[in-house]
């Protein structure tokens, strides 16, 4: 029987500090300023320095896997110079440090953190020279850690290079916003994810599946259009990239939908077969909310990939926390039916928890029950779908749950179950501090899911 994980997943901007330390040259986090509401990325969670304390954290509450995503930057001088032997021999301890606690670690090699000269000379992802980059930086790390590191993926949420905020994620925030831009950034970011899965398959016995960001998408009401624009939005934000991490072919309408609109995308023969080649050992995703989708507010000529940016509507039938982001763990249990269903691959949710706002005292344990209702609702969910659905899952990934900063860089938004005790603008002595819900963490995860 395939062993059942449970773990943790973070980003190297959310998590790292040590921004101009080791060797590292600049990503495009290393020069976002701080503002009145948000923090600035040069410390996060100091886990450059303090990884050992934090995985002691793990192993004590039993996890047995650990994603993180390598800071290309850290690893290669500007993204596309020489490598930096400082980077690798600190991702080489954080690696050992996983092994010999138990814990196998799964690496990301990219999580919009775009190299700045990347960004500032080629557009990032806009250019075909920062794919040749990014694959030999790949290729750097599947030589050095496949031997030790048996789970990949490639990007984190592949699917939001899709949708409007796909200029900034990719680091062509200055390019021309144009469909034709994005349609090329959805193309190259794919072509890097197949080339890379090609090598490792090629050159290790190591497993890499895609990734999106997965939210379910229901019509408002029973109107259909609301019903057949939910479904298109699924077949261009999803479908069309899970057809090529399993089947290596996209989807007819996200290629029809470029020649109808004489959308001006460079897809080389050689690009084109690295698709084809791709195949995906397991499927992953986050999970967090779902959201419904009203037809009557999105205006007509709207790509299909922007519908839901147009035409979310308030779902009355959940319950929602402070970010207005639906708690709906059937949601969950549907989406691993779905993605298991249609693809017949293990799935394997690798991000999810809910986001609420915390202060530590300095001397009371932080009572979280709302994090707690949210992860067992969702436990539960998952643990339907395994037993009664028939749905093969790999394992169940909490995202930070040693509190990080948000995606946004806001310290006040807090998904951990321990807390990390700095604010945005005052770093205090970032002591870890377990919450309530970590006591519980540790019993679900001790008992395999059954003591929830």
């Amino acid at each position: 029987m395939t062993e059942f994980y449970w773990g943790n997943s973070v980003s190297s901007m959310q998590t790292e500090g040590g921004w101009n330390e080791g060797g590292k040259s600049l990503s495009v986090y290393d020069v976002r300023e701080a503002t009145d509401k948000l923090s600035d990325w040069h410390v996060a969670n100091d886990n450059y320095h303090e990884f050992d304390q934090d995985l002691d954290l793990m192993q004590d509450l039993g996890m047995t896997m650990y994603r993180f995503s390598v800071s290309w930057s850290r690893v290669i001088k500007d993204g596309d110079g020489e490598v930096n032997e400082e980077g690798l021999a600190f991702y080489d301890r954080l690696v050992d440090g996983c092994l010999k606690r138990g814990i196998q670690p799964m690496i990301c090699l990219y999580h919009f953190d775009m190299p700045l000269h990347l960004a500032e000379k080629e557009h990032g992802f806009l250019s075909k020279k920062t794919c040749e980059a990014f694959i030999r930086y790949g290729k750097v790390l599947v030589d050095h850690f496949a031997d030790r590191v048996k789970y990949w993926i490639t990007f984190n949420e592949q699917n939001l290079y899709s949708q409007s905020m796909a200029f900034t994620i990719a680091g062509a925030e200055d390019a021309e916003h144009s469909l034709s831009n994005l349609y090329q950034i959805v193309h190259n970011v794919m072509y890097c994810h197949a080339a890379f899965a090609n090598y490792l398959h090629e050159h290790s016995d190591a497993k890499i599946g895609g990734m999106l960001a997965y939210s379910e998408v229901y019509p408002a009401t029973c109107n259909p259009s609301d019903i057949f624009m939910s479904r298109q939005y699924e077949e261009f934000s999803n479908d069309n990239l899970l057809d090529v991490f399993v089947h290596g072919i996209y989807s007819p309408a996200f290629l029809h939908f470029i020649k109808r609109n004489r959308l001006q995308v460079v897809m080389t023969d050689e690009e084109m077969a690295q698709l084809k080649a791709c195949r995906s050992d397991f499927l992953a995703f986050s999970y967090y909310q779902s959201a419904a989708l009203d037809s009557t507010k999105v205006p007509v000529g709207t790509p299909p990939n922007f519908y839901l940016e147009k035409g979310a509507v308030h779902n009355p039938y959940l319950r929602e926390n402070a970010w207005h982001w639906n708690i709906d763990p059937i949601g969950f249990r549907d989406v691993l039916n779905k993605v298991y269903l249609r693809y017949g691959l293990p799935v394997f949710p690798i991000e999810n928890g809910i986001g609420l706002r915390e202060e530590w005292d300095g001397k009371h344990e932080i009572q979280d029950d709302e994090r707690i209702r949210y992860m067992r609702a969702h436990i539960e969910a998952m643990e339907a779908a395994i037993h009664e659905d028939g749905v093969e899952v790999l394992g169940y990934l909490g995202w930070g749950l040693i509190d990080i900063l948000s995606s946004s860089g806001d310290m006040s938004k807090r998904y951990g179950v321990v807390y990390v005790n700095r604010t945005n603008h005052d770093l205090k002595d970032m002591k870890r501090v377990p919450k309530k819900s970590y006591h519980w963490l540790k019993q679900v995860i001790k008992s395999n899911g059954t003591s929830l």
